[in-house]
């Protein structure tokens, strides 16, 4: 393991993973805000159109754990290499779709791409040095809420003077980039947890994560006390619960349900739960106030361009401060940042709870907000790998970005509901709609507090993982798989 360590190049590794990270994430947010001018340049109604947004989701939460296995089984490089390629062809085949049943279908190959997270931060903590991997890790974790911010902050400039097709040429850039990347400038991982894939369990949670996501998604257009959304909650439920029946009897599942034993483990994927829904909160609710008419004495009157760049303080604040987690993290354990990123992001959604009806309240909550994401995330990354050996890096990573995926799911069905249900005569939101939706985020925010709390020191991580069974190896420093506990 020493040898290859020394022959990366961590810059180039970094700057790769970076933007494979990057391309996917600006993917994942950059069609909502367009979805109308699809929806009309396309000619179907919104509610058929919001599947451009349901399939790259519904495609990420399934691949995501699936991909991250075979990652850990056969090689993370190969695997990305792999979804790389998958996200290209995705994305150029939206950026030609003539019709929306051809985007749908694209925009589900591109949710594979999902498990570029735990695929990269399983290849950083493989190939690069122990002192270099939280810093890093924080870097390419903050990356992925950075995507999702510009964008929306893009969107609209893309949309308003090229089109909605350039909403995909221009990120197929990057993802060709980091393709090339991977395939000439990024080594192979040596860790490897040999195995067969768990195709019952990957069926069983597949059936899972589609209902729950679905029912989700289109809650509100069906209605909450539906039969179809009732249904598919229900179903999602049972599913999950064989699931996890059937992963506790299975000798290779797909993933290990030793590691959900682990405190670490189980409370920072509550975290990414949690913050999941409170940032697409934000990204929900600060363009719509700051769109809306300055006649209604509340909002703003900005363009679609102006409103998205009032979150660039929130993707700026994210950028710095999730290596700055990596350097918490070194010194103090993950623990420590993802507490106060979560107070952090509590505060800025309490300022706009209290009052938005200045300029400078919005952006305040946006840097807040942005810097306790920012911490938050890479945190969480660091705390899941130094929770569990390393050949688990995947899959424990893996489910970490489904739970963010899911609470993002959540937290944009939710906000979207409370606008929706505090309207004016004009359909318009009212002012009690915002502060509603602010305070929602930051009652959630608080449970995101809780949750970091629960998370174990360093010390206590690694004996957490001995008695769950995940880690039996003699606690020799060279040997465990957790090296850089030892310092600590």
């Amino acid at each position: 393991m020493t040898q290859p360590r020394r022959q990366v190049n961590g810059t180039l590794l970094v700057i790769y993973l970076s933007l494979g990270g990057l391309a996917f994430a600006v993917l994942q947010s950059l069609v909502a805000p367009a979805l109308s001018t699809i929806a009309r340049e396309l000619e179907v109604s919104s509610g058929d159109a919001s599947w451009v947004i349901t399939a790259y989701l519904l495609s990420a939460s399934v691949l995501t754990p699936i991909l991250g296995r075979l990652g850990d089984m056969v090689g993370k490089r190969k695997v990305l290499i792999g979804v790389l390629a998958i996200l290209a062809i995705g994305t150029a085949l939206a950026a030609l779709a003539p019709n929306l049943a051809v985007l749908i279908v694209a925009r589900a190959l591109q949710g594979a791409a999902g498990a570029i997270m735990p695929l990269s931060i399983g290849l950083v903590r493989d190939a690069l040095p122990r002192e270099r991997v939280g810093v890093t890790v924080g870097l390419i974790s903050a990356i992925f809420g950075v995507g999702a911010g510009i964008g929306i902050v893009a969107a609209g400039p893309i949309v308003e003077h090229l089109s909605w097709h350039w909403l995909f040429w221009l990120p197929l850039v990057l993802v060709v980039v980091a393709l090339l990347g991977a395939l000439f400038g990024m080594p192979e991982s040596d860790v490897r947890k040999p195995g067969h894939l768990d195709w019952a369990g990957a069926a069983i949670l597949s059936v899972s994560l589609v209902s729950l996501l679905l029912a989700i998604s289109k809650g509100r257009e069906w209605g909450w006390g539906s039969g179809s959304t009732i249904g598919l909650l229900a179903l999602g439920a049972v599913a999950l619960v064989v699931f996890v029946v059937v992963e506790t009897r299975t000798k290779e599942p797909l993933i290990d349900m030793r590691l959900m034993r682990i405190r670490g483990v189980w409370a920072t994927d509550l975290v990414a739960l949690i913050l999941g829904f409170a940032m697409f909160g934000t990204f929900l609710l600060v363009p719509t106030l700051l769109q809306l008419p300055a006649l209604t004495g509340y909002g703003f009157g900005k363009s679609v361009s102006q409103a998205g760049l009032f979150l660039l303080p929130t993707v700026v604040t994210m950028v710095i401060f999730g290596p700055l987690a990596g350097l918490l993290d070194r010194r103090y354990g993950p623990k420590v940042p993802m507490f106060f990123g979560a107070v952090v992001v509590v505060a800025g959604f309490t300022v706009p709870a209290l009052g938005h009806g200045q300029l400078w309240q919005v952006v305040l909550s946006g840097v807040l907000v942005g810097a306790g994401i920012g911490l938050c995330f890479a945190a969480m990354s660091n705390a899941i790998i130094e929770s569990v050996p390393a050949d688990q890096t995947g899959e424990a990573i893996g489910v970490n970005t489904i739970a963010r995926t899911v609470g993002s799911s959540i937290g944009t069905a939710v906000i979207a509901a409370v606008i929706a249900s505090n309207t004016t005569p004009r359909g318009l939101p009212t002012d009690d709609a915002f502060t509603m939706g602010f305070w929602v985020c930051a009652g959630v925010a608080v449970l995101a507090i809780v949750a970091a709390l629960l998370v174990p020191s360093a010390r206590r991580r690694h004996a957490e993982a001995v008695a769950s069974g995940v880690d039996d190896l003699p606690p020799e420093p060279e040997d465990l798989p957790l090296p850089h506990l030892a310092a600590r």
